[in-house]
């Protein structure tokens, strides 16, 4: 790239644009920040001296001095989309956080943006994750054939939909979701705050869901809190006509009557003597590159450089390139999430019909 791309974002400083600013700190060459918007002007300040960035309490004084590529809107589902469509009839393409409006009447509000045709991606970063593109690279290779149930248990909501359907290959099709909730004790561990600072027994509240497509069927395990614990881990699967992954493990055919298996494994640098510095360099299952670290010597983690790509192809998409993950999809993802929690909570099979948003995806 000639120069860095420059994007803004719209935000308190809080948990979620930490992940944007470290990202643009870690990557100087690749990206910059543009000034944020941030309401609070003592956080903003604070901002300003822990990030060295520009901060203004409201989004007409920052474009009145800097010129982003793109924004990020990264604020609540509730607030996100007054943002959506006042930089919408700017003609600013934005990169919204996950989910873009907290429920259906405000995500079919927002169809009238893709109607319109505002430039709009959404930040939804779990099939960027190394390990989950790799996985899915295997089956977009044909590996194990087509995708006809898949596992998943790594995030929570329209987060483990959207594994879901990326891996068994679905669009906005109707599906019939019934769900439970199963609660139990558990040693509460980290959260967003960091490390426990004492023992402390809490409610574990296991949440498994099954998504009827007909012929393809998706299964939902998600516990609170999971994918920060020490004592829970997370899990993938997905079973294909030719074969299976499971987590790190592939096993499928060379031919009908010759079973092959590989495993999945992660290559690091900075290890046993290698001193070209500490980062992933890839994904690999057997002999073959599975998946190619674009960030490196970055020192960055699956999570960030999940997010890094979505910044990447976002500055792809806001100079005139293809498309990532668009309203619609972040849409039927959030609206099958909610599903599963109205199924939760009446112990009914609800069914998801075809929404708008899938009109202009046929």
């Amino acid at each position: 790239m000639s120069k860095p791309m420059q994007f803004s974002i719209i935000g308190g400083g809080g948990f979620r644009s930490a992940f944007f600013l470290r990202i643009a700190q870690a990557l100087p060459d690749r990206f910059q920040v543009s000034g944020m918007v941030v309401r609070d002007e003592e956080a903003g300040r604070e901002l300003e001296r822990t990030w060295n960035v520009s901060t203004y309490r409201t989004l007409d004084s920052m474009l009145e001095r800097e010129r982003p590529d793109f924004v990020v809107v990264s604020v609540k589902a509730a607030a996100c989309p007054g943002y959506l469509f006042e930089l919408a009839e700017r003609g600013i393409p934005t990169l919204a956080e996950t989910p873009p409006a907290p429920d259906l009447e405000g995500l079919l509000a927002l169809h009238e943006l893709t109607r319109r045709g505002a430039r709009i991606q959404v930040a939804e970063q779990y099939h960027f994750q190394p390990v989950h593109a790799a996985q899915l690279a295997m089956i977009d290779g044909g590996m194990i054939g087509e995708v006809t149930q898949a596992t998943v248990s790594v995030s929570h909501g329209y987060h483990g939909m959207n594994m879901i359907r990326k891996l068994l290959g679905v669009g906005f099709e109707e599906a019939k979701i019934r769900a439970m909730r199963f609660e139990s004790p558990w040693v509460s561990g980290p959260n967003r705050q960091g490390p426990p600072v004492e023992e402390k027994i809490v409610t574990s509240k296991r949440e498994i869901g099954w998504v009827d497509f007909g012929e393809k069927l998706g299964i939902y395990d998600f516990t609170s809190d999971q994918h920060r614990s020490w004592i829970r881990s997370n899990h993938i699967s997905a079973r294909g006509v030719r074969g299976e992954i499971f987590d790190d493990h592939v096993k499928m055919l060379a031919d009908f009557a010759t079973p092959v298996q590989l495993d999945i494994k992660r290559i690091n640098r900075g290890e046993n003597g290698n001193l070209e510095g500490h980062f992933l360099r890839g994904i690999m299952a057997g002999e073959r590159w599975m998946y190619d670290n674009p960030f490196t010597p970055a020192r960055l983690f699956d999570d960030e450089i999940a997010i890094a790509t979505s910044l990447s192809k976002m500055g792809e998409y806001a100079a005139g390139g293809p498309g990532f993950y668009g309203l619609p999809d972040a849409s039927q993802d959030h609206y099958l999430g909610l599903l599963l929690a109205q199924a939760i909570e009446t112990g009914e099979t609800v069914t998801a019909v075809r929404q708008p948003w899938s009109e202009l995806q046929a």
